[in-house]
């Protein structure tokens, strides 16, 4: 399978990076890094996140990699990283 970051996934790594660069600049790009990383297993095992049945018909789903949360989507050959955020946000 293929792993692609929707423009949404990449705009939300852009604004944590922007959030924590202030406070930590190390600290904001190992955030980032390791968020980016952790996709990388979902390819050989796309279906280890836990599935969100509010979104069927499509095949939403969503793991935790520490305090964030990143939802991605299943569509045919290929894994779209849709959105992440840190689990204290609002949403």
């Amino acid at each position: 399978m293929d792993l692609k970051w929707a423009s949404k996934g990449l705009s939300d790594l852009a604004r944590l990076y922007e959030f924590l660069a202030p406070l930590n600049k190390t600290a904001a790009a190992c955030t980032v890094q390791s968020l980016t990383r952790a996709p990388a297993q979902l390819p050989t095992n796309p279906r280890i996140g836990e599935q969100l049945f509010e979104f069927e018909p499509r095949e939403v789903r969503r793991i935790l990699v520490g305090q964030y949360e990143i939802r991605y989507e299943i569509q045919n050959e290929t894994i779209y990283v849709l959105r992440l955020w840190h689990t204290r946000e609002e949403r």
